[in-house]
């Protein structure tokens, strides 16, 4: 028994995806967000003396076969952190309760549809 293989045309766009997905400088790309993410935090970040705005950072890691991105807040008073009680909310000094306010999710949005649209962007060219 035989069996006959045939196909026409050729993998041209293919090789073409494959040669710009080649050239892409995804560390560069990567490491732009995560900078443009600590740049909206920061913003977003309600100012009372500016430590918090100020003590965003991120950190970068990869696996086999994808990218994370952590941001990261290292203000903290005695143990707890300043911009997780901002946005969650969180006792006061004198038993009271201070109202969360949702900064981070307004201030990452625009961010997290950069990255979709870019990646979109490159799949579909």
């Amino acid at each position: 028994m035989a069996v006959t293989f045939k196909h026409k045309g050729d993998f041209a766009q293919t090789k073409q995806f494959l040669t710009r997905a080649g050239k892409l400088d995804i560390p560069a790309i990567v490491s732009a967000y995560a900078q443009e993410g600590v740049r909206a935090l920061a913003a977003a970040t309600p100012k009372d003396s500016g430590m918090t705005a100020d003590s965003w950072s991120y950190d970068i890691e990869r696996s086999e076969s994808s990218w994370l991105i952590t941001w990261n807040n290292n203000s903290v008073n005695k143990g707890f952190s300043i911009a997780i009680g901002i946005q969650y909310g969180h006792v006061t000094g004198t038993g009271g309760w201070r109202e969360g306010i949702d900064y981070i999710n307004p201030a990452m949005a625009p961010v997290f549809e950069k990255i979709v649209m870019e990646i979109w962007k490159e799949v579909t060219s």
